[in-house]
């Protein structure tokens, strides 16, 4: 079992590794704010756009079969992407490998499910799938460093061909799960509050971290004069949080359920973003890259299992592709909106702007009635 929960956990580490991998690469690619922008959109806005097809399919077609697809794919683009000649095609198969990551969310979720299908159990199995996908995330920005110093840009596409291969074989024991008639989504998932709640947090959870990796890794390298390498290396501070804390999440979840967790979450984020924002000093920018670290990996496994636990048996697979569709909207719109912040004022105000909306994040996951929150342990 722990080799499945690896090879799942290592499907969805791609994906989120290529959320921001690119992110410390955008001066090497390109010198334009909007092929940049561009190059980091083409990626999660199809993503976000396949999430729900995804979700229904694995319902349709089989979790096994939806994944190991997504997966083979997404290495294959990934080989191809490395040989790109120009910033066009380039963002055309960013595109193509948004669609073959968003086939992976969804069916590792549904595969989750099968396989631990007790609630506590599963609880704890999505804090290490989040562990180890949530550090994809956070550790883009430094792999991305180091690979395009050493390397150069293609270098951070080839990385993923044989983590790929790893995923394959590791997961290979995924249980069978019967296929079902295809749904999109359902009007009854959203009877329970912490459902549409839980989407809307979702989708500024993403806004919020996508956007500050964003204007940090610019601000890092133009303001601050640091090389691709030293920009990734600042990340540390909000990796590191991510490579252990999501599993004491979610044993936490499983303790008390998922509403404290996630409030205190983005709380940590809103307060990290604005520390960020009211200062230039290196020593200040390692607090508040750890307390959004340790946000984000509070939020984020926390309003998983809300999402999922507010779904019947039968649509965990569509329930898990909304979530993730919402966020990697918010991820999409946090690179939009905040750029286009940046472009127009100064980095501090993009900074207030995402401090600000994680607040409100905040209110919205506490909206949330407690009987739907309740400990799954």
């Amino acid at each position: 079992m722990a080799r499945l929960l690896t090879g799942l956990s290592l499907g969805y580490f791609l994906v989120m590794l290529d959320t921001t991998i690119v992110t410390v690469a955008l001066p090497a690619l390109s010198p334009s704010l909007a092929a940049q922008q561009w190059i980091s959109n083409g990626y999660t806005l199809t993503f976000a756009a396949f999430l729900l097809p995804a979700g229904a399919w694995s319902d349709r077609f089989g979790a096994h079969r939806v994944f190991f697809t997504g997966l083979i794919s997404f290495g294959a683009l990934s080989g191809l992407s490395a040989l790109s000649f120009s910033t066009a095609l380039l963002i055309a198969l960013r595109a193509l490998l948004g669609v073959a990551g968003a086939l992976l969310v969804p069916s590792s979720l549904s595969l989750i499910a099968a396989a631990w299908p007790t609630p506590a159990t599963r609880a704890k199995a999505m804090g290490v799938w989040a562990a180890v996908s949530g550090t994809g995330l956070v550790a883009g920005p430094p792999l991305g460093g180091l690979l395009t110093e050493a390397f150069g840009w293609r270098a951070i596409f080839v990385v993923n061909v044989p983590v790929a291969l790893v995923a394959l074989t590791l997961s290979r024991s995924a249980p069978p799960i019967p296929a079902r008639a295809g749904r999109m989504l359902p009007g009854r998932l959203f009877r329970v509050r912490a459902f549409p709640l839980g989407l809307a947090a979702g989708a500024i959870v993403n806004f919020g971290l996508s956007g500050v990796l964003f204007v940090l890794s610019l601000y890092f390298q133009e303001n601050r004069g640091y090389p691709p390498s030293a920009a990734g290396l600042a990340f540390l501070p909000l990796t590191i949080p991510t490579a252990f804390n999501p599993i004491l999440t979610g044993r936490l979840v499983a303790r008390i359920g998922p509403r404290i967790p996630a409030v205190s979450g983005f709380v940590l984020m809103s307060g990290g973003t604005l520390v960020q924002a009211c200062s230039t000093s290196a020593a200040l920018s390692v607090v508040a890259l750890a307390l959004l670290g340790f946000g984000v990996s509070l939020a984020i496994p926390s309003l998983l299992t809300a999402v999922v636990a507010a779904a019947p048996p039968g649509l965990t697979g569509v329930a898990g592709g909304a979530l993730n569709a919402a966020r990697q909207a918010g991820a999409a719109l946090g690179v939009a909106v905040l750029g286009a912040v940046l472009a127009g004022t100064t980095t501090s105000i993009a900074l207030v702007t995402a401090s600000g909306l994680l607040l409100a994040g905040a209110l919205l996951v506490a909206a949330i009635p407690a009987a739907e929150t309740q400990p799954v342990g």
